[in-house]
């Protein structure tokens, strides 16, 4: 199949969005890695200018240690020269029409030349602001297939979604399609534009009332969750993005459409080597709060499945589908890329994992010296994690959540396991940091 994706590759031009994010540079590492010949890459990121665009894709994608296999396969010298010749970072965004292309000559080239467009763009926050979420992950979409209809060459989209837009389902979720006004839960009929004006709305009643940033921000996150949560989905982002797939699906026309949902995406697993990563992503700020000795208990099911998926065999799979479905008329496929069916593991065996190589490998302390890690205790039930509060803090969970909420400003009807989940959090945060 490799020698196929290499070969459908060449002479092919290509659109890439959410540059530099950590996919979408391992996607176009991958790329330049295995066929030099394609002909172009238009790579769409947030900035000023074209200047300021190449110098971010410079010192946020080529610098990092990614591009090591194939720095030192070519040389400098020739890296330099392919990515001169085959890279152009275009300074957009995928929010407003056209991409924010300003350059009429330059959008007038790329609707002539493009034949794929691979969309990676989003935000990824959970409980981001609903303004937000809906302006990128929403109608982003929509603009970027509006582009991609306007390309003469277009032979696909490819969009990159989330296997949690499936809610929290158990079982085998079936790769389908979301129709307009479907929800998970059933109750009533989601209509995106009602839900567009509802955040207008808010949005322009806070500004009427002149309320604080901060207020305004948190108000806006407040009314993702509570939106996403009346329509079935867990948060603002997997709603979001649902609502993305849907408008696809709606308004793609004969435009050939593939949609991946990946799951948790780590480190890679092989290419361009193993273990690359950029940052602490999806769990890896638990296992380094963790290694640095700051968490000692988890709020787990010690049996449930973590369904993680290296980021190289995503872009492996971007490759493939791209390879198999570019030109079939009217086609929209949903692909999700993940391990929990043929190789699941659980929560006990990566901490299992986890203490192991902390022992074997620890983090240092401030003062130089080895972080001694234990088992950590993992609280399956409510029950058995009001037990170990009242321990430690000698405070009933009640009352440990309600000054948490006093202090971090939350209101009193906040549920109690999103008092939880955000006390948990911030720990993390505060010790990975």
């Amino acid at each position: 199949m490799e020698s196929n994706c290499v070969q459908f590759l060449e002479n092919k031009t290509i659109l890439v969005t959410g540059v530099p994010g950590f996919l979408a540079k391992v996607f176009v590492e991958k790329i330049l890695r295995i066929q030099p010949n394609v002909k172009k890459l238009f790579l769409l990121l947030r900035a000023a200018d074209n200047e300021s665009a190449m110098q971010r894709f410079r010192s946020e994608v080529l610098e990092k240690d990614l591009f090591r296999v194939l720095r030192n396969k070519l040389g400098d010298g020739n890296l330099k020269a392919l990515v001169s010749d085959k890279v152009i970072p275009i300074p957009g965004d995928i929010s407003v029409d056209n991409l924010g292309v300003k350059d009429s000559d330059l959008l007038k080239r790329m609707w002539n030349e493009i034949d794929i467009v691979v969309n990676v763009a989003a935000t990824t926050n959970f409980d981001e602001r609903y303004d937000v979420g809906i302006r990128i992950n929403t109608f982003g979409p929509l603009n970027v297939l509006n582009f991609a209809k306007k390309c003469v060459k277009g032979q696909l989209l490819l969009h990159v979604s989330t296997a949690y837009v499936c809610g929290e389902k158990s079982g085998l979720l079936q790769e389908k399609t979301f129709h307009m006004g479907e929800t998970l839960n059933g109750h009533g009929n989601l209509v995106i534009e009602t839900e567009m004006e509802l955040m207008k709305q808010k949005l322009k009643e806070l500004q009427k009332l002149d309320c604080p940033v901060e207020e305004i921000a948190q108000t806006m996150k407040d009314l993702g969750m509570s939106r996403a949560k009346f329509h079935g989905w867990p948060n603002t982002y997997v709603f979001t993005k649902s609502m993305g797939e849907m408008l696809l699906n709606n308004h793609k026309e004969d435009l050939p459409v593939v949609v991946i949902r990946p799951t948790m995406i780590t480190s890679t697993f092989s290419e361009p080597f193993p273990g690359w990563i950029e940052g602490l992503r999806t769990i890896d700020s638990v296992i380094v709060a963790y290694g640095k000795g700051r968490l000692k208990c988890f709020l787990a099911d010690p049996n449930s499945v973590l369904d993680l998926v290296p980021v190289d065999m995503v872009a492996n799979a971007m490759v493939n589908a791209a390879a198999i479905h570019a030109g079939k008329l009217g086609s929209q496929t949903v692909y999700h890329v993940g391990s929990s069916s043929k190789n699941p593991i659980t929560f006990e065996q990566v901490h299992d994992l986890a203490a192991r190589y902390f022992t074997k490998n620890p983090l240092f302390g401030l003062n130089g010296s080895p972080i001694i890690v234990s088992k950590g205790t993992i609280l399956s039930t409510m029950a058995q994690f009001n037990f170990y509060v009242t321990l430690r803090y000698k405070l009933p969970l009640q009352t440990l959540t309600a000054k948490l909420s006093w202090r971090c400003g939350w209101s009193s009807s906040t549920n109690l396991m999103s008092c939880l989940r955000a006390y948990l959090t911030i720990r993390i945060l505060r010790y990975c940091g």
